[in-house]
C-alpha cells in the first residue's frame, strides 16, 4: 500500500511569477521576492498559462480527488485497509495538503497571467486575458464546492489577514466573468492565441467561447434551487451563445513527460477499485464502457466487480474486498500511460444533459429533453470509442435495470430505472442524472457536486461512518476548514465561517446545495 505523500507549502496569498522559458514543459519559479509582481514577456505570460493549467488538475491529486471526491461521488471505493476518508472521515492532513497544493502551486501562475496581460498591464492582451479568466473559473470552481466560502476576490493581496468571499458572490462573479470573457473573444474568432501553450484547445479562440459557455450553463444549473430565475436566465443565454457540441469540442489537458496524468499516477499506488455503485449500473445496463473504464479482475478476462463504499478496517481485510478481487482502472490508466492518456475536463455529453435537464425545468434550451438526452448518450459513447450505430440504439432504448450484487452485504439494485427514456418527470430526471453522473467518469469532484444538488444517481449508504456528523447513509455536504490556514490565516477562516451559514464541519449545506 502507498503511503500518503504530503508535500505542505504555505499558502501563497502574493503573486508568484513563472519564469521565461520557451518551452511549456518547464514552468520554474525564479521570483525570489514573492511579494512583488515581475513583469512577463509573452513568453512568460504562456509558461505560466500553461503552469496554471496543469497544476490546477495535478496539485494535490491524491488528497484533493482520490482521497475525497472519487470515494463521495462512489466512482471508486477504497481497498487500503488505513485509509479512513471512505468512511467519511475528514482527514484534516490530507485536507490541508490538498488546499496548499491549489494556492501555493495553482493560483501563483494564473494570477500572474491576469496581472501581465488586463489592460494597463506590462504584457497586455485582450485575448490571452479573457482565456485565463475562463480558466480560473474552471480552477476555482470545484475548490468552492469543497468549501464554500474561500479565499478568492482578495488572494494576491500581500496581506497576512486574506479576507474570504461568500459562495453566492463567488458564483455570481464566475457568471460576469464568464460572460465578459466569452464577449470580449468574440473579436478575436477564427483567431489563434497562446498556442501550444494552451494546453487543452492550442488557443483556438472559438473553443473557448464554447469552454465558457458551457462552464456558465453549468454554474446556472448549479444554482437552479437557490436563484431559479437567474439560473433559468444565465443557461438560455449560454446555450444561444453556443456551448460544446462534438466531441471535438471536448476539453483535455495535454500530458507529457514533464506533466503526466495524475490519475494514472495514483493508481500505481493501488488503493482504489471499482465501486458497487458502479457494478450495479453499467453491468445493469449492459454498458459498453465498463471496459473503457475498469479493467477486468486480475486473472480473469471478462469479469468485473466492485465494492462497497464505507468498509470498517475489519471488513476491507477480507479476501473478496481486497485489491486483487476487484476491478481497477482500465488500461489507459494505469501507471504506463500517465505520459500519454491527456485527462478530460469538460466534455460535450454533459453540455447535452445540462440543456436536457434545463428543458425539464422548462427552459428555453433549443430542444426538448428526450432528444437532448438520447444526443447526450450518443456523445458520450463516441468519447470512448463506442461508434456503432446499432449499439448506441440499443444502449439507448434498453430496457434493463441496475443489478443486485452478489457480494457479502447482498447489495440491492441501485435502482429500478432504465436507459429507455421514461413517462414521467421525476423518472426523466433520474435518469438524466443517471446517464450524467457515468458521463462525468473520472471528473469525480464534479459528479459529487451534482449528486449533492440532485440526490441523483441514488447513491449507496455507506456501510459504516466514523464521521460523527454524517451517518452511514448521510451525506458529506463539505469539507471542513483545513489545519494550514487556521494557523496562518485564521481571521481569514472566521470570516468563512461567518458566510457558511452553518458550522465549519461537514454537514453543513454549501449556498446552493437546498432540499
Amino acid at each position: 500500500m502507498k503511503r500518503i505523500r504530503l508535500i505542505l507549502f504555505p499558502v501563497l496569498l502574493s503573486i508568484v511569477v513563472i519564469g521565461t522559458n520557451s518551452c511549456t514543459d518547464q514552468f520554474e519559479e525564479l521570483n525570489t521576492d514573492k511579494t512583488k509582481l515581475t513583469s512577463l514577456d509573452a513568453s512568460g505570460v504562456g509558461n505560466a498559462f500553461a503552469a496554471a493549467q496543469y497544476r490546477s488538475i495535478s496539485a494535490s491529486w491524491q488528497t484533493y480527488q482520490s482521497l475525497f471526491a472519487d470515494l463521495q461521488a462512489q466512482y471508486f471505493a477504497n481497498v487500503a485497509i488505513n485509509f479512513p476518508s471512505d468512511r467519511n472521515v475528514m482527514v484534516g492532513n490530507w485536507l490541508n495538503g490538498a488546499w496548499n497544493g491549489f494556492y501555493s502551486n495553482a493560483v501563483p501562475p494564473i494570477l500572474g497571467v491576469l496581472e501581465n496581460t488586463k489592460p494597463g498591464g506590462p504584457s497586455e492582451n485582450a485575448a490571452i486575458f479573457a482565456i485565463a479568466n475562463i480558466w480560473k473559473v474552471q480552477m476555482y470552481l470545484p475548490r468552492t464546492d469543497y468549501w464554500g466560502a474561500i479565499p478568492y476576490s482578495k488572494v494576491g493581496n500581500g496581506e497576512k489577514f486574506v479576507e474570504y468571499d461568500s459562495q453566492e458572490f463567488i458564483y455570481k462573479d464566475f457568471i460576469a466573468t464568464l460572460k465578459k470573457s466569452a464577449a470580449d473573444l468574440q473579436a478575436f474568432k477564427g483567431k489563434n492565441v497562446l498556442g501550444n501553450n494552451d494546453q487543452v484547445y492550442d488557443g483556438n479562440v472559438d473553443k473557448w467561447i464554447l469552454f465558457a459557455n458551457t462552464m456558465r450553463l453549468r454554474i446556472a444549473m448549479r444554482m437552479s434551487k437557490v436563484d431559479p430565475a437567474l439560473a433559468k436566465s444565465e443557461a438560455e443565454s449560454a446555450v444561444a451563445g453556443g456551448v460544446l457540441m462534438t466531441n471535438a469540442d471536448d476539453a483535455f489537458v495535454k500530458v507529457t513527460t514533464n506533466s503526466l496524468n495524475p490519475m494514472a499516477q495514483t493508481t500505481a499506488w493501488n488503493e482504489f477499485r471499482m465501486s458497487a455503485a458502479m457494478e450495479s449500473v453499467l453491468k445493469g445496463y449492459n454498458d459498453p464502457r465498463i471496459s473503457r473504464y475498469y479493467a477486468p479482475v486480475a486473472g480473469t478476462t471478462n469479469t468485473f466487480k466492485g465494492l462497497r463504499n464505507g468498509y470498517t478496517q475489519v471488513d476491507l481485510g477480507k479476501p473478496e474486498n481486497a485489491a486483487v478481487a476487484n476491478s481497477n482502472v482500465a488500461n489507459a490508466f494505469l501507471p504506463d500511460a500517465m505520459f500519454s492518456t491527456p485527462f478530460g475536463i469538460m466534455f460535450a455529453s454533459e453540455s447535452y444533459f445540462l440543456r436536457a435537464e434545463g428543458a425539464l425545468n422548462g427552459w428555453n434550451m433549443a430542444g426538448n429533453a428526450k432528444d437532448l438526452y438520447e444526443t447526450g448518450i450518443s456523445i458520450a459513447m463516441r468519447q470512448w470509442g463506442i461508434t456503432d450505430a446499432a449499439a448506441v440504439s440499443a444502449y439507448t432504448n434498453g430496457t434493463t435495470s441496475p443489478i443486485a450484487l452478489n457480494d457479502g452485504v447482498k447489495t440491492p439494485a441501485l435502482s429500478d430505472i432504465p436507459v429507455k427514456w421514461a413517462d414521467t418527470p421525476i423518472k426523466q430526471r433520474e435518469q438524466v442524472l443517471t446517464q450524467k453522473w457515468l458521463s462525468l467518469w473520472p471528473n469525480a469532484h464534479e459528479a459529487w457536486a451534482e449528486y449533492r444538488r440532485t440526490g441523483f444517481p441514488k447513491l449507496y449508504p455507506r456501510i459504516a461512518s466514523e464521521n460523527p456528523e454524517v451517518p452511514a447513509n448521510g451525506v458529506v455536504r463539505r469539507t471542513p476548514y483545513t489545519i494550514g490556514e487556521n494557523n496562518t490565516n485564521k481571521k481569514g477562516v472566521e470570516s468563512g465561517i461567518s458566510k457558511l451559514g452553518g458550522a465549519d464541519n461537514s454537514a453543513t449545506r454549501l449556498w446552493w446545495d437546498k432540499p
